[in-house]
């Protein structure tokens, strides 16, 4: 991906830009990184492997599911529902 100026983002340009976006949208407190976890929560919610995961946001199976089971789920309540469900419709 490139910048504005069609070349490649530098770490202080997108810093820049990502904590500009955030101001706009009134965003506080949270980090790009945060949003990655958001989405291997969301893609694992929605039924993705974790290779498809990985695939998508660049984790490793390991760090997925350290991101799962220590900073999202919690309990894992929906993928146990969905899990369950699953079977049921086998």
């Amino acid at each position: 991906m490139c910048n504005s100026r069609g070349r490649p983002w530098t770490g202080a340009g997108f810093k820049t830009s990502w904590r500009k976006a955030c101001e706009k949208a009134g965003i506080k407190g949270l980090t790009f990184h945060d949003l990655r976890g958001t989405t291997v929560t969301r893609l694992a919610l929605a039924g993705c492997s974790n290779a498809e995961i990985g695939a998508i946001t660049g984790h490793s199976p390991k760090d997925i599911d350290a991101i799962l089971h220590a900073h999202y789920l919690g309990g894992q309540r929906e993928l146990a529902a969905q899990a369950i469900a699953r079977w049921e419709n086998k």
